[in-house]
Formats: C-alpha cells, structure tokens, sequence
C-alpha cells in the first residue's frame, strides 16, 4: 500500500467533476485499503494529534463564502481507535510525542478528496494533524516512523499543495507561471534522486521557494508520505496540473 501525496486544492473540489477528481476516482477504486490514516494542512497542532475515535465523523466546513451546495455535502466516514493508536504507539517508539483528539471532525483537507476517492465513506479514517513549524527533517522522519503502515494495509496519505500563495493566484489563467513549475520540477528532480539532504534544504536550494511556500503548512504533508514511503523504490508523479497560473496539483505515489 504505497503512500500517496494527494493535492486538495480549493473546496469547490468536493463538487466539481473535471479531471482531476476524475483521477482521485480512479486512483481510489484501485485501492482497497483495511484504513486510511491522512495528515491534512487544515489542522495545525504543536504536537502531532491523532483523531482517536469509532464513531462518526462531522463534516468540518472550514471555509467561507462558497455555493450553498458545499455546505450540503456530507463524508460520514467512521474512525478507529485502533488504528489511532497503532500511529501513536509507532510515533513514540521514534521519539515523536503524540496526543490525541476524540472530538474534532473531518476537515476539507481530507473529506473533499476522499470524497471522490471512497465515496461509500466505508473505510476507517485516522486523520493527524500537521505543524508547519517542524523543519522539513522533522515531518520526513514522522513518515518515517509509520512506514510499517505499508505492510498492514493502511493507506497513508498527506494532504496538501507544494505550491500554495494564494497571493500569486492569476484568477482565470490557464497557463502555469514558470516559477511554479520550475519549483516542482526542482522538487520532482530531487526526490527521483533520493537527494534526501537537498530536500530538507528546500528554502535555501529550491528555486522560488519563497514564492511557492510562504508558509509551510500545505507544503508539509509531502514529507509527511515522503518518508513513509520505500526508499528503494522511485516515487512516481502520478498528477500533475496548475490552476489559477501557480496552484499546483501536482501529486505523488512513494
């Protein structure tokens, strides 16, 4: 079950059919995996938390000024205790404190893609929180510490976008903007290479790093897959495209 770095772009996902949801309904029905465990940009914690609980989720709408139809959508997947708690115990025996959250809901990070993805909403869901202010060696090794996921059939996924300023959005554009591209290419070179080092050095090495991560809490969730997948195996672009000139959508199999 090879981890996935998965876009979720605007919202307006969750509704819309064009090609990229398209894609997550394909890539899901190739799957069957026994939970999914999904850190989403959305929820920001100190330490990393992990939804903890077996009964139902409530649909988050955390958002704003969206068609009435996105705050009709509903994602009634179920948690696991279980589950919660094989990513808590594997977190600690690394080192990492974890905490745990019996409350909070599904985010649009995660519900808006998954919907597409598993739209019967039968399949367990741990979600686990993100913190944008680790160092990128630091979200690699929490991966890191839950690649035995793979193995027992638990489907990891980090949700986010590498490039993510909604400062230099060109509403309307079709075309990427180069400096967009030119970072994901840098970023694609670099994890074909297993140049782990010049990855955790993104903001000094990438081109535009500033541009196309001023703030690091939707660009994290790739490291988050990048170090729970095999690093004997090449990782695979599986998307790729841009809206809106420099929202990239670019997605990834590790």
């Amino acid at each position: 079950m090879n981890p996935l770095f998965l876009a979720h772009g605007s919202p307006m996902l969750a509704v819309e059919q064009n090609e990229y949801s398209q894609f997550l309904k394909q890539t899901g029905a190739g799957l069957a995996p026994d939970a999914i465990v999904i850190f989403t940009a959305h929820w920001e914690t100190e330490a990393v938390t992990i939804s903890s609980k077996d009964d139902e989720y409530e649909t988050i709408y955390d958002f704003y000024g969206f068609p009435d139809e996105l705050y009709q959508v509903k994602y009634p997947a179920k948690g696991s205790t279980k589950v919660a708690a094989l990513v808590g115990q594997l977190l600690s025996e690394s080192g990492i404190p974890v905490a745990y959250d019996t409350e909070r809901g599904l985010d649009h990070g995660s519900w808006t893609m998954l919907k597409h993805m598993f739209p019967k909403a039968d399949i367990p869901i741990v979600q686990v929180s993100v913190n944008p202010y680790r160092s990128a060696e630091e979200q690699y090794r929490i991966g890191e510490a839950l690649r035995s996921l793979n193995v027992q059939n638990i489907l990891l996924i980090g949700s986010g976008v590498t490039v993510h300023n909604l400062r230099a959005v060109k509403w309307g554009q079709k075309e990427p903007e180069s400096w967009a591209v030119e970072f994901d290419e840098w970023l694609i070179e670099k994890m074909n290479k297993h140049d782990i080092n010049s990855l955790f050095q993104y903001e000094q090495l990438a081109p535009h790093a500033k541009m196309a991560v001023p703030r690091a809490e939707h660009f994290v969730p790739l490291y988050i897959a990048l170090g729970s997948g095999n690093a004997e195996e090449a990782p695979k672009v599986i998307y790729r495209s841009y809206e809106f000139g420099t929202l990239s959508y670019l997605s990834m199999q590790f």
